[in-house]
């Protein structure tokens, strides 16, 4: 008999989780489950990617109130005599107003939101909360399930969150899991009470499906060497540090393009940085790419300029496009790049990371080396939805 599987998101936007997430549905045998998935909101860009075998759950109308101005819900709910989703949504906009970090004013929103939303009624084998705040949140308090799961994606310690507040959700959870070792680490450390409990799983990548993607041309114009880096538009991808890189590349003479996939928050600080810097014709925010594997395989290097990452699915992916790669000295960077045999790891500042490029730029065979060396490893992840079957068990 097949088990009942239910996945919580937020939102199948343009995020490395919610790609890993489609990766997942993608790899899963759907002759021993039947998947459900609910998603707060019926949006983003890998929406149109979930696998026909899952079923998609009806979106919680009521929710929308909650992402959108506080004047224009307040009256909509006043209109329709929804007084206590109007009063919710009072409280969590005090809290959006005054707490400043975003992680824990979406944490402390949590509790509003949840009285706004109905239980699913439906009866589950397994509930997995695929990223952390309110999809495990929901996993715990909206979900009737045999047994459930967590997922965090990044380092906890950088994301700002308040243990407190987890603390009592992780302790409801069978498995709070995570996608790299040095993450299961950071968890440890915060949350020992729950150590037995923590569990590492790595983003599920498909070499064949990434070089098929891959196989699509495109067409950039002009002979300069193409720089590319994928990621959203925040503050953690460090693209600022990008922009001053590649202003040290222009002056000191680099024909260089630089072409970042991806959108948003940070976009209009970019934007008047890349204005202030010259670099409009050199540094260029080209948005979200459905498929962004044949930028990835037109480049002729792949940055990583992040402040910190969990385990960074765009640099697994650039491993398997066999790119010569520059990373930043993330705390997970070494997880994914042996410095100097398939990778460059620099430090965290504009000036390392404009040296590393150049030492690339300038060196055609060690670019030569790093792609060789990639084309060697084994770098698919397919068998890590294993772990996942045996933590239904």
């Amino acid at each position: 008999m097949k088990k009942k599987v239910l996945f919580i998101m937020n939102n199948l936007t343009c995020g490395g989780a919610e790609k890993a997430l489609i990766s997942l549905l993608e790899t899963m045998d759907y002759s021993h489950y039947d998947v459900d998935l609910f998603l707060l909101k019926h949006e983003g860009m890998f929406f149109s990617k979930i696998p026909s075998a899952v079923n998609v759950l009806e979106e919680p109308s009521d929710y929308r109130y909650f992402d959108m101005s506080m004047k224009k819900a307040f009256q909509d709910c006043l209109g329709k005599g929804k007084f206590k989703i109007a009063l919710n949504r009072l409280l969590a906009g005090f809290i959006y107003k005054n707490e400043k970090n975003s992680a824990r004013s979406e944490q402390r929103a949590w509790k509003y939101i949840s009285k706004s939303l109905p239980n699913l009624h439906t009866r589950y084998d397994i509930a997995v909360g695929y990223l952390e705040k309110n999809p495990i949140y929901f996993c715990i308090d909206k979900v009737n399930a045999g047994k459930k799961l967590g997922f965090i994606h990044s380092d906890y310690n950088k994301m700002g969150m308040d243990a407190y507040i987890d603390q009592s959700y992780f302790g409801k959870l069978d498995h709070l899991v995570t996608v790299s070792e040095e993450c299961r680490e950071i968890l440890k450390k915060n949350f020992p009470m729950h150590t037995e409990k923590i569990e590492v799983m790595y983003n599920i990548v498909s070499p064949a499906t990434i070089h098929n993607l891959a196989l699509e041309q495109v067409n950039w114009p002009g002979n300069e060497l193409k720089l590319v880096s994928v990621g959203r538009l925040n503050h953690h991808k460090g693209f600022e540090l990008a922009i001053d890189a590649c202003k040290e590349l222009v002056q000191a003479g680099y024909q260089v393009k630089w072409y970042i996939i991806g959108e948003g928050e940070e976009r209009k600080n970019l934007e008047k940085l890349i204005a202030e810097n010259e670099l409009k014709d050199t540094f260029k925010l080209i948005g979200l790419k459905e498929n962004p594997y044949p930028y990835i395989k037109a480049a002729d290097i792949y940055i990583q300029s992040s402040r910190f990452e969990g385990k960074s699915i765009a640099v697994d992916e650039a491993k398997i496009l066999q790119k010569p790669i520059v990373v930043t000295n993330f705390n997970t960077a070494k997880d994914q790049i042996n410095d100097h045999e398939n990778g460059l790891i620099v430090d965290m500042n504009s000036k390392s990371l404009f040296e590393g490029i150049a030492a690339l730029i300038d060196n055609p065979a060690l670019r030569k080396q790093f792609s060789m060396q990639l084309s060697n490893e084994q770098l698919g992840t397919e068998s890590e939805i294993h772990k996942l079957y045996d933590m239904f068990k």
